[in-house]
């Protein structure tokens, strides 16, 4: 934007407008605080609280933070022996070696006689990708029945099919067409045509599409033109202080 557009929109300021500050724009100096206290007035002395100071960064020396072992003296350890609880250690697992009580020879049957069969119930076993082998029923045996086995002995089978139209009593050789092939004739045609009637939509009366008032739009009894009435004023707007007065020049 250039700056002659921004005067031309700029608001012009009335000379009249401009009046000086009120009483209450001015106000005296404080006489509390220290900050902008009045000159002309006494001031008491006022201390300021400030913070505590950090200590110096040359004291780096630690304090008494060490911790001397009882057990150590001026000429080493003492001798006094010193145990340590620990846990049970845990056994060898090379070394496992039955106890006689694992032994139960009474439970073994005497070798050499005989005895009943023993089967055990064990787990069953998972099946290997090489014995993938089919079972007993995936084999099937080929039907008997039709006459699809060369090796077996059937008897004659005839198949059902559908009647041809070629070569058959009821084909239409000639293919005229028949008496339901032609529709009866219209009696309108040789006789008077009655009278036919179509229905259609209503239609509008063509007239004036503008709103025209009713009856009840009119008040009469408010009209009071012709009746005596008291005298009525109009509020305006309020105009400006600033504006010039009109003067006219009076001739004698």
């Amino acid at each position: 934007m250039e700056p002659e557009d921004v005067d031309e929109n700029k608001e012009i300021i009335i000379s009249a407008r401009e009046r000086g500050p009120g009483p209450g724009r001015y106000a005296l100096p404080s006489t509390c605080g220290d900050e902008a206290h009045d000159a002309t007035k006494h001031k008491k002395p006022s201390y300021s609280f400030g913070r505590r100071f950090k200590l110096s960064s040359f004291i780096c020396s630690p304090g008494p933070c060490y911790s001397i072992n009882p057990h150590i003296t001026r000429n080493g350890r003492d001798g006094t022996p010193v145990y340590s609880m620990l846990s049970r250690q845990k056994e060898i697992n090379e070394f496992k070696t039955p106890a006689p009580g694992c032994y139960h020879p009474e439970k073994v049957h005497p070798p050499g006689e005989r005895h009943s069969c023993k089967y055990s119930m064990g787990f069953r076993t998972r099946c290997r990708k090489r014995d993938l082998n089919p079972a007993s029923n995936v084999y099937a045996l080929p039907p008997v029945m039709g006459s699809t086995q060369a090796n077996k002995q059937s008897y004659p089978s005839w198949s059902m099919t559908g009647r041809s139209h070629a070569r058959n009593f009821a084909e239409d050789l000639a293919k005229t067409p028949g008496p339901g092939q032609y529709n009866a004739v219209q009696p309108n045609v040789m006789r008077n045509q009655a009278p036919r009637y179509s229905l259609l939509g209503r239609n509008h009366m063509p007239g004036d599409g503008t709103v025209k008032p009713g009856p009840g739009a009119h008040r009469p009894e408010v009209v009071d033109l012709n009746k005596p009435a008291a005298p009525k004023h109009s509020l305006g707007i309020r105009h400006s202080e600033f504006v010039t007065p009109l003067i006219m020049e009076c001739k004698d």
